[in-house]
């Protein structure tokens, strides 16, 4: 992964420079930087860019909310805002439908800001206050914001001189605004490597390439004179960036390669037959480094998701808890990938400092997740999926109700099957040892009442009936 993570890094930096240099030097030979007076033309291009764009925003909001992914979410909104605003550019040019110089200017480093401020919301923290407060109301903000693109849209149409109270673009306000633009763009783009570099995911490839052709774009924006063979550069990249981040979404969230079989699966509201359908190459590559790194618990992520899918539907849980509860369960153990090979697979009983090393993977598991557009809820269980009933756990020490209801069902699941797996200390409990530990740790270590949801589920004997001992997970696609 490394050295694939050097090879995109060196192609997307040279995919932004070769645009750069071209225009750069278009500009130092003003010869050929012909004169290329074409509103009809450049409508057809600025619209081109504002359509695709606009796919982007819709395939990310519909991912967004049916993954539960913040993230993606916000990425939305970036696209959402690159279409409206940039559409705008497009009809209000000199010579096209109506004469609106200031709007014309304005759009599209306006565009290419609220872009850049999206774009990197999308890799602040979920767990931060500010987004964990803005997550509340996930369902409502690609519509809300969208809401708020069109009025926008509709207010310049209908009266496009609200535009000239803004100075006129080249001025010290314009780079300002395309300072902090590129500046974000540049920020994004190297916090998306990062991610890439740990999982691979299709997302963090594509808003890499995507960031650095937008903050290009921007920069041609500025130093660009209209209508010349060198401004007409920055439409393209736009094109571009809307491309590939519509196609980087699609590819990490579709399921196989069956387009019909990838829509109907997005739109399954079962969480336990859309998690059986398949997973993001994300989670997926989370999930496979986990397991690598433990042989002894293979397939243990994902009996013990469906465990507590399993519990969390005999509760009443809604689709969006059960949900949440598939996502978190899947990578709930991911914090283990930092812990030396030697602690997590010693054969004897640890010292003292290697339980305290083992007893960091939750807190771990939530900073990883929590820059992967993981939801709130999501980063509660896997924080909080070793706590006790009784006070006791760690890493907080949280005490009854006070743990998350998502975490105390999977601290049930996780621990039968932790018990009934083979360890490299220990053979497997059988099920009637490990259901009568779990029934005898109600009110310590357990929730009273999931102990006895799980007791109903497993009255008639283990669950290796319905759930896998061991399981396959399938590689994530090759970058």
């Amino acid at each position: 992964m490394h050295r694939d993570s050097f090879r995109i890094a060196g192609m997307a930096v040279i995919s932004s420079l070769v645009p750069l240099l071209a225009f750069e030097y278009l500009l130092w030979n003003p010869h050929l930087d012909h004169l290329l007076y074409a509103p009809i033309p450049h409508a057809y291009v600025a619209a081109s860019a504002s359509l695709v764009a606009a796919l982007a925003a819709t395939v990310a909001g519909v991912v967004a909310e049916r993954q539960r992914n913040l993230q993606v979410m916000f990425l939305s909104m970036a696209f959402m805002s690159l279409g409206f605003i940039f559409a705008l550019h497009g009809f209000s040019a000199p010579g096209l439908l109506w004469e609106a110089e200031a709007l014309s200017g304005i759009s599209g480093p306006l565009s290419l800001l609220l872009t850049a401020f999206w774009i990197t919301l999308s890799m602040v923290s979920t767990g931060a206050r500010g987004v964990r407060w803005i997550s509340r109301w996930h369902s409502w903000l690609v519509p809300a914001w969208a809401g708020v693109m069109v009025a926008v849209v509709v207010a310049s149409v209908l009266r496009p001189s609200i535009w000239d109270v803004f100075p006129v673009p080249g001025g010290p306000l314009h780079v300002l605004v395309s300072s902090v633009s590129i500046g974000l763009f540049a920020w994004s783009g190297v916090s998306y490597m990062r991610v890439y570099r740990q999982t691979g995911s299709p997302v963090a490839k594509a808003v890499v390439y995507a960031s650095g052709w937008l903050a290009v774009s921007q920069w041609i924006v500025l130093r660009g004179t209209l209508w010349h063979l060198s401004w007409w550069l920055h439409h393209f990249l736009l094109l571009g960036a809307a491309a590939v981040t519509t196609w980087g979404v699609w590819r990490q969230y579709a399921y196989g390669d069956s387009l019909m079989r990838s829509v109907i699966a997005l739109f399954r509201s079962n969480a336990l037959t859309r998690f059986e359908t398949g997973m993001p190459d994300n989670v997926r590559a989370l999930v496979l480094a986990t397991e690598m790194r433990d042989p002894y618990t293979a397939g243990h992520s994902y009996r013990v998701t469906l465990m507590a899918l399993r519990m969390g539907q005999a509760m009443g849980l809604s689709p969006d808890q059960l949900r949440a509860l598939a996502q978190a369960g899947l990578v709930h153990d991911v914090g283990k990938l930092r812990i030396p090979d030697h602690i997590l697979n010693k054969p004897g009983p640890l010292t003292p400092e290697e339980r305290r090393i083992i007893e960091e993977h939750p807190v771990t598991g939530y900073e990883i997740c929590s820059r992967l557009g993981f939801m709130p809820e999501e980063l509660e269980v896997i924080r909080s999926h070793h706590e006790r009933w009784d006070g006791t756990g760690y890493p907080d020490r949280l005490k009854g109700e006070r743990i998350p209801l998502l975490a105390r069902i999977l601290s049930v699941a996780d621990v039968y099957d932790a018990l009934t797996s083979r360890r490299a200390y220990r053979e497997p409990w059988t099920h009637e040892q490990a259901r009568e530990y779990v029934l005898g740790a109600a009110g310590t270590q357990f929730d009273p009442h999931c102990v006895a949801v799980f007791a109903k589920l497993t009255s008639g004997g283990p669950p290796e009936a319905t759930f896998p001992r061991r399981v396959r997970f399938w590689k994530p696609a090759e970058q």
